[in-house]
C-alpha cells in the first residue's frame, strides 16, 4: 500500500503564491505518474496538473485555467512531486489531492480518476480577495 502525504495548503491573498507537496511512501516512486486534483466547495473534484514518469518523458500536463500560473514537478530522490501556484485567484480556492498511477507506460498521459491507483487526504487552499 502506497501513502500519499500532501501539504503546504494553508490562506493567501489573492495573487500570492503556494507550494503544494506530496510525499509517497513507495521505493518506486521514479515508476509513478503523479498529478494534482482539486474539490471546491459544492464542485465535483476536477483535473489540475500531472507529470508523467521518466520513461514516458517526464512531460507535464495542465488544466487551462492554471496554465501559466500553476508548475508541476517532482523530485525523485525526495519521493516528492510539488505544485507551485502562482498568482492565485479566489477561485483556486479548494482542497487540494495528490494522485499516482501505477502504470508503467511509454505512452502515460492524463486520464480520469479512476486511471489513479493511490490518493492522498488532501490539503486546504483558500485565496482571499
Amino acid at each position: 500500500q502506497v501513502q500519499l502525504v500532501e501539504s503546504g495548503g494553508g490562506l493567501v491573498q489573492a495573487g500570492g503564491s503556494l507550494r503544494l507537496s506530496c510525499v509517497a511512501s513507495a521505493r518506486t516512486f521514479r515508476t509513478f505518474s503523479m498529478a494534482w486534483f482539486r474539490q471546491a466547495p459544492g464542485k465535483e473534484r476536477e483535473f489540475v496538473a500531472a507529470i508523467s514518469w521518466s520513461g514516458a518523458g517526464g512531460n507535464t500536463y495542465y488544466t487551462d485555467s492554471v496554465k501559466g500560473r500553476f508548475t508541476i514537478s517532482r523530485d525523485n530522490a525526495k519521493n516528492t512531486v510539488y505544485l507551485q501556484m502562482n498568482s492565485l485567484k479566489p477561485e483556486d480556492t479548494a482542497v487540494y489531492f495528490c494522485a499516482a498511477d501505477t502504470t508503467v507506460s511509454r505512452t502515460w498521459g492524463p486520464g480520469p480518476e479512476d486511471q489513479y491507483r493511490f490518493w492522498g487526504q488532501g490539503t486546504q487552499v483558500t485565496v482571499s480577495s
